[in-house]
């Protein structure tokens, strides 16, 4: 199994990290993507403790919507974003980044720039990119069509848009992630937009330490439980677990570069 995105660096697994990669392990998560956030210190210190621990981690780094604010010089987010994936070669995708309205931590126009030097950064560098997209669904693919110029690919992450929207993704050439929200009792329009996506797009996470999956539910989120989520897949898409685990792992794989 792989978890397509979780956040190992944060500071709450700082005190059990080697318990939570074990569990990941003996749940058979073999690879996890882990982001990391641009210019916290805390978290690159705690990057080196996971990748010390988990061969299998690749990583993810990029300016978050709701950090926007702390880049007001036009292209001061991306010279970091450059600088690690020079000096990192386990670092493979740019994110995440996108937009956040709901929150609205940073300014929508401020939002908006960073993002979308972020993109054109991707584009340039052949990179893929990881979204986080909430309440800002037109300005989002506005930014990715625009930016992204058709050479800029990746992942809607802890997608919770319905079919229509999974469908926009997916004509721009994304793949569609889908967390723990897919087995939450209210959550059937996601199932039926996670039943729509094909096989060679689809990816599973965890979001963590967020969205513990049922029966997980409101307590902190690991990768091991990312068993959940793939298992309410599969019966969503009606395939054997096993069978939905190796079309995952191997498209995980892929949008890592390791396949």
């Amino acid at each position: 199994m792989t978890d397509s995105h979780c956040h190992l660096a944060d500071a709450v697994f700082a005190a059990d990290l080697p318990e939570v990669v074990e569990r990941a392990r003996d749940a058979g998560v073999t690879h996890a993507l882990v982001i990391l956030a641009a210019a916290d210190a805390a978290e690159a210190g705690q990057a080196s403790r996971v990748q010390a621990l988990w061969e299998g981690v690749r990583f993810a780094f990029g300016v978050h919507p709701h950090q926007a604010h702390e880049w007001p010089d036009a292209g001061a987010a991306t010279g970091i974003v450059r600088r690690r994936f020079e000096s990192d070669v386990l670092t493979r995708a740019v994110g995440e980044i996108g937009l956040d309205y709901h929150y609205e931590f940073s300014p929508r126009d401020v939002q908006r720039r960073v993002f979308a030097e972020q993109v054109a950064l991707a584009r340039e560098i052949g990179r893929p990119v990881v979204i986080h997209t909430r309440d800002a669904e037109a300005d989002t693919f506005e930014i990715l069509q625009a930016e992204g110029r058709g050479g800029v690919t990746g992942v809607f992450h802890c997608f919770t848009g319905d079919a229509a929207m999974a469908r926009r993704a997916l004509d721009l050439g994304f793949s569609i992630s889908f967390a723990g929200i897919v087995t939450f009792p209210r959550a059937a329009s996601l199932r039926d937009a996670a039943a729509l996506v094909p096989d060679d797009r689809l990816l599973v996470e965890t979001d963590s330490p967020f969205l513990a999956p049922v029966p997980h539910r409101g307590t902190r989120n690991e990768p091991a439980h990312v068993a959940r989520v793939l298992e309410a897949l599969a019966v969503v898409r009606g395939v054997p677990t096993e069978r939905l685990d190796e079309v995952t792992s191997a498209n995980f794989l892929r949008f890592v570069g390791d396949c």
